[in-house]
């Protein structure tokens, strides 16, 4: 395995949260259902990981927002399932593995993705 790209983003989360509140529809056109009942936080990270896994697969026009989903192993350890046009762009650049770290702290929510072929 071969490193191809790596993305990072970080998200101001009471930013983020005035955004949310601006606009009601926001949570549902950015994340999926499992991913809208999260605390505010943890949201803040689900959509840096979003935008460091579109960094990281070059920000090809027409990604999906629920087409990245970040789901937690039972672990507690977090991953990301690509479908659709998230998927055809990660196999377009010969993605066979992701790798995905969150945190939030201070205000402040990052993640950093990992792109292997």
């Amino acid at each position: 395995m071969a490193v191809i790209a790596v993305g990072i983003d970080v998200v101001d989360i009471a930013r983020f949260g005035e955004s949310l509140e601006r606009s009601p529809g926001l949570v549902a056109r950015l994340f999926t259902e499992s991913e809208s009942s999260r605390p505010l936080a943890s949201l803040a990270a689900r959509f840096a990981a979003k935008e460091a896994l579109a960094k990281a697969l070059g920000a090809p026009v027409g990604l999906a927002w629920h087409d990245a989903e970040v789901v937690s192993e039972e672990s507690g350890r977090p991953t990301m399932e690509m479908r659709g046009s998230v998927r055809r762009a990660a196999d377009d650049l010969g993605v066979a593995s992701v790798h995905l770290s969150l945190s939030h702290d201070a205000g402040i929510a990052s993640a950093v993705v990992v792109l292997e072929s």
